[in-house]
Formats: C-alpha cells, structure tokens, sequence
C-alpha cells in the first residue's frame, strides 16, 4: 500500500501510546482505590444541604475523587441510590472526568509546545461551567422524567412517600421535584471487609479499568498515528482551515473514538493540523458524552433525556469553542 507508511505510522502510534499510558495506568489505580476505600455515603454526607452550593461543589469532588467517564456513571448509580441529589449526581459525572488532577496533568504533559496552560485551564473552566449548568437545569425536572424506571424502583420508598405526603401537605414541594433532595436511610450495617480484601479489591477494579481504557486509547493512537501519516494534508485542509467545520470534525472524532479522559488529550494534540480551539471541544466534549456513554448513560438515565443531553452538550460546545476562536489561541 503506497498510501501506509509503516515505519512512519509505527513512531507516531508508539510516540502516542507511550505518552498516555502511564496517565491511564495513574487513573485506573486511583478509580480503583475510590471505589475500594471510599464509601458511597461520604459524598452525601459532605455536600451542604443548601441545593445551589451542593451543584457547586460537586462539580469540584473530581478534584478529591478523580475519576474517569466510564466509573464515573457506575459510581453515580450508587450515589443516588444511596440519596444523593440527581442534581449533583449528574455535575459530578460530566465534571469528574474532566475537573480532575490526573487529566490536568495529562493535558498539560500531551500540549507541550502547544500553549499547555492555556488549554489545561481552558479545558477545566469549560468542564466546570457546563457541568454545573446542566446540573442547575437537572435540578429544575422532576425524577420521572430523568431516571429509569428500574432506578427510580430502587430508591427509597417509605421515607420518599412520607416526606413527600408531609411536604403537600403543607403546600409545599409535592409536584415541583423536589424529591431528588431525599437523604436515603441508612442501609443496614454489614460486616465491613478487610484491609486485604479492599487492597485485593481496589487492584482488581484498577486492572479492569486499565485494560478497558487502554484498549480504547490504542485504537485512537492508531486513527491518530494512521490520519498524521497517511492521509493527504491537502484533503483536510479545507476543513482544518475552517474553525467551526473544524470543530464539528472533532466532536464528532470525539464522540466516535470514545478515548479516555485521562488519555484523550495526546490523541487531540496529534492533530496538528486542527486549530487550537477545535482540539478543545474534542477534549471537552468528548470527555462528556462519547458513543460508549451513550449506553453508560441509558443505565440510569431515560432515553429521551440523554438525547437531550447530547445534543445540548454538542451545541453548546460547539458554539463555545467557536467564539472562543476569536481570541487567537
């Protein structure tokens, strides 16, 4: 094939590979400690009760717990099982895998030479704003129309029905959904496991992870090794020359390649042909809604509301990151 040059392809994929590696390895053992050693009522306990300043704050716990997109969904179920707010619920899982320090640093490390600080910080701001944005229009809709059914079966019935009787009656909060702000009781006391059994946990989780998010960062470092060193540069041009086509493209990259949060930013910087702007709503957007959370999402979430959710995240997005164009970045 005179279009593949494997000497060329092979350094590039491997310049790649080797780069995102050690970040994924990072954030599959720190996802598995979390999930081995941090108990999933220490969220709910630490959020303020006041709604606004939970919103706030959960879409900065990525900070204290890291945690990439694919857990972050799993761990969410849980949390709101356990009585946390969907609304907080839903600003930690778009927020973790972005606001987080694992993905600060891997960002940082893959745009060396490329206005690392700037895109570093960019990217946090972005994940932040709109994370909590979608968290204040979830706290707005009633849990009907959010959660599935087998997830709304699963939350706390009695206290939810007595609460709620209590609230109508005295004219209160019975129809505006409000609801998604009951604290579960607590579950009942089990016999807690062993120091040994969480460290064999917590390894076993991480090598679970590991192995799925390095499979999905080799099939991006592929597309992106294969794309830099293969494809003709002048057919791309016209769409990397032209910001918002260029930041279409990227999304839609994004959405398909479904690359790791902790990884995805060596992938984005390899495009050097794509403005600086687009490469950023790859990063954000794709850390956010990706075709692998597409299904992560439909676990907990009806199908409608993800949908919604998309689409709403591709907009605004897109639209962001081609304003943001005009700052010469």
């Amino acid at each position: 094939m005179s279009w593949f040059h494997f000497q060329d392809f092979s350094y590039s994929f491997l310049s790649i590979l080797f780069e995102g590696i050690p970040f994924v390895l990072l954030g599959a053992i720190l996802s598995g400690i979390i999930d081995a050693f941090v108990p999933s009522q220490l969220m709910t306990r630490i959020l303020p009760r006041n709604r606004a300043s939970a919103i706030w704050l959960s879409a900065l716990l990525g900070l204290v717990f890291p945690m990439c997109e694919c857990g972050s969904v799993v761990v969410i179920r849980r949390f709101i099982k356990k009585g946390l707010p969907v609304s907080s619920a839903v600003t930690y899982m778009l927020a973790a895998p972005i606001v987080n320090p694992v993905v600060a640093l891997s960002t940082f490390a893959a745009f060396r030479g490329q206005n690392p600080w700037v895109m570093a910080s960019l990217r946090l701001l972005l994940g932040f704003g709109i994370a909590v944005m979608v968290g204040f229009i979830t706290r707005q809709l009633r849990l009907e129309t959010l959660l599935r059914k087998g997830v709304l079966d699963d939350l706390p019935k009695p206290e939810f029905e007595i609460i709620k009787e209590a609230c109508c009656s005295s004219g209160g909060c019975c129809d505006a959904g409000h609801s998604s702000f009951i604290m579960a009781p607590p579950s009942p006391t089990s016999s807690e496991p062993t120091f040994r059994e969480k460290l064999t946990h917590a390894s076993q989780a991480a090598t679970s992870d590991f192995i799925d998010v390095a499979g999905f960062l080799v099939i991006g470092a592929a597309i992106a090794a294969t794309f830099n060193t293969s494809v003709n540069q002048a057919l791309i041009l016209p769409v990397a020359s032209h910001n918002f086509l260029a930041t279409i493209a990227m999304m839609l990259l994004a959405f398909g390649l479904a690359i790791c949060s902790t990884s995805d930013a060596f992938i984005a910087a390899s495009f050097v042909a794509f403005p600086f702007t687009a490469k950023l709503a790859f990063l954000v957007f794709g850390a956010m809604f990706d075709i692998k959370l597409f299904f992560l999402y439909s676990m907990v979430f009806r199908r409608r509301c993800v949908i919604a959710l998309a689409l709403g995240l591709f907009v605004g997005i897109a639209v962001i990151c081609t304003r943001l164009a005009v700052l010469d970045l």
